[in-house]
């Protein structure tokens, strides 16, 4: 109760009854859940648990995040040990009401052989315990639909065929928002870094256009014409090249990622199938790019060099 109110006797007599009866009320049935995971240490701060000035931004390392060393320790000590998920955050769109789950893991954990099996775990349950709440879609962002950890997403819908929500790694959207970014003129694409199924979607898309795509690498050019059909093999270059620098991946104010839009789309559309594992339509590609652009979602501009 507010301090005053309690010293000046101006409490409202009613205000305990409406506590106990808000927190009996049942809880509101979620549509679409996103999850997601810890990036690095720091990362904590960047949700509503840690700072909200911090969460508001992009996460950049700042010098005075140096003395803040004693908490970040003991978040990474608590998440060593606790290995349920958790909610970060709850919104509504339209006539949607969305979530966001956390799995207690970092980039790092990820990218060992040894804990695939734990995070496998901990995904398998978030989606079983999303199927059992009644939540329509599930997407799975970042790290959490590796083709090496859980081939896209495809594991568990073949170890559970009769699953209800349904898992979206967002790959379509990726792919489309990519394709329909390039600048109309685009006649030669350079394609580098690990060769993922949106990678391959994309590939197969550009030269079905007649955009001539280059790799870096000889293994990466190998792998893209054994995914290419023999007609589109000839807009396949490889080129001899120190590979291009990289980006960073934080997205800024006001931005989603696709996986996640994926989610919401999938469930305002009402589609019912699974948006994972390694192989789709291409004609997908512009339907959900159309269902993107219908709902008020659009690409980020980023000035073309």
């Amino acid at each position: 109760m507010p301090l005053y109110d309690y010293i000046y006797g101006t409490m409202d007599e009613n205000s305990d009854t409406l506590y106990e009866k808000s927190i009996e009320r049942a809880e509101d049935r979620v549509d679409v859940v996103h999850l997601t995971h810890l990036t690095t240490p720091e990362s904590i701060y960047h949700l509503r648990i840690g700072l909200a000035s911090f969460a508001s931004y992009p996460f950049s390392y700042r010098w005075f995040m140096r003395l803040l060393w004693p908490f970040t320790s003991l978040s990474m000590l608590f998440t060593l040990f606790y290995a349920r998920l958790f909610v970060a955050e709850s919104n509504s769109f339209k006539k949607l009401n969305l979530q966001s789950w956390i799995i207690p893991r970092y980039n790092l954990q990820y990218l060992l052989k040894w804990r695939k099996d734990a995070i496998n775990n901990m995904i398998e349950k978030a989606i079983l315990e999303a199927d059992e709440k009644g939540v329509n879609v599930l997407s799975l962002g970042l790290m959490n639909q590796g083709e090496e950890l859980n081939m896209n997403g495809e594991v568990y819908i073949h170890k559970y065929p009769k699953l209800k929500v349904r898992v979206v790694d967002g790959s379509r959207l990726t792919a489309a928002v990519v394709i329909n970014s390039l600048p109309k003129a685009t006649t030669n694409v350079v394609m580098t870094g690990n060769l993922t199924k949106v990678a391959y979607t994309i590939a197969y898309a550009l030269c079905q256009r007649g955009v001539q795509v280059s790799t870096l690498r000889l293994d990466e050019y190998e792998k893209l014409r054994s995914y290419v059909p023999r007609e589109f093999v000839n807009q396949l270059v490889h080129l001899s090249s120190e590979a291009l620098s990289s980006n960073k991946n934080w997205l800024p104010r006001k931005a989603m990622s696709a996986v996640r839009v994926a989610g919401v789309l999938q469930a305002l559309e009402g589609w019912e199938m699974h948006e994972c594992g390694t192989s789709f339509r291409l004609s997908d590609l512009d339907q959900v790019w159309e269902a993107c652009l219908s709902h008020g979602f659009q690409p980020l501009s980023l000035p073309h060099h």
